[in-house]
């Protein structure tokens, strides 16, 4: 068995990604942390649902902003006897608790926005509008801070949706207390702590989605199996392909194993490397495992489809 992984070659490239990623998952912290007192507190003192169902998805926004950076951290570790692949799958499960914590938000202000509705409470909508236009601030720092990083880790995406689920929520929020403030209709409140969490429910769900794909080591988004086996296939000197496993350590991690048979009277580490190569150039899967056998290995009919 042979095996092309220049995983090492990319080894200091990845940690420099972790490690911007750290700072600006830190610095989101930072500001998120802040802001978060102040708007429990407003939404006690001016009795707005609205505002504490964005304080509740901000706290969501702390917790899930911590549990991403100490998983970074954590994932920065080596690989051991015991975790042979390292520590990135780590990342993996702090975005599925993320996503996990997100849906146990957004139940909790639907039904509690029901309630509201069918049981008015006066509002100060002058007190929400203020410390809402302060929340959206914050948001739209973070946001700027977090985008950089989102396409390369699911880890800070899932701390970039949840702190852009709360910039919809204090845009919500804004909005609710100038129509309030413009009517006094009450209503106004859980209808718009409502709203908020119906637009983050979908979004949520992605999250959840793309990570328990990669929990559950389904092949990556965008990398069609059977296209890739006939790109092997297809590469001159094989004559079969079996045993075929694509599957993702990582948000970024893309890893390949495979068996493939020779064709006669070729070289077998020259269509290795073909083989390969082709993996690297047309789909981005650096990380590679290929066995080559003169002959099929046992049982393949019956375990190799």
């Amino acid at each position: 068995m042979e095996t092309h992984d220049p995983a090492a070659e990319k080894g200091s490239a990845h940690s420099h990604v972790q490690n911007a990623n750290s700072r600006q998952i830190a610095i989101a912290l930072a500001l998120t942390g802040a802001f978060l007192v102040a708007e429990v507190v407003g939404g006690i003192v001016f009795k707005s649902l609205a505002l504490l169902s964005d304080a509740a998805h901000m706290f969501t926004d702390v917790a899930a902003l911590t549990i991403a950076l100490v998983a970074i951290k954590v994932g920065q570790r080596a690989a051991d006897e015991r975790r042979t692949f390292g520590y990135r799958r780590f990342e993996i499960l702090a975005a599925a608790f993320n996503a996990v914590l997100l849906f146990g938000v957004a139940i909790y202000v639907l039904v509690e926005g029901v309630r509201r509705i069918l049981e008015p409470e006066p509002v100060q909508s002058m007190g929400m509008l203020v410390v809402a236009s302060l929340g959206l601030i914050a948001n739209l720092i973070s946001m700027r801070v977090l985008a950089g990083g989102k396409d390369k880790s699911l880890n800070v995406k899932g701390a970039y949706l949840e702190v852009w689920a709360d910039m919809v929520g204090s845009i919500g929020v804004i909005g609710g207390a100038i129509l309030i403030w413009l009517t006094g209709w009450s209503w106004v409140d859980p209808a718009v702590a409502i709203g908020v969490g119906l637009w983050v429910l979908p979004r949520t769900w992605v999250l959840l989605r793309d990570s328990t794909n990669i929990l559950l080591e389904g092949a990556p988004t965008g990398v069609a199996v059977a296209t890739l086996r006939k790109a092997i296939a297809d590469t001159p000197g094989v004559a079969d392909v079996h045993d075929l496993h694509l599957w993702v350590s990582g948000a970024d991690q893309p890893h390949c194993s495979v068996h493939i048979v020779l064709a006669e009277a070729v070289d077998g580490d020259s269509v290795r490397e073909d083989v390969a190569t082709r993996l690297e150039a047309e789909f981005d899967v650096h990380h590679v495992t290929i066995q080559t056998e003169r002959t099929p290995c046992d049982a393949h009919e019956e375990l190799h489809p």
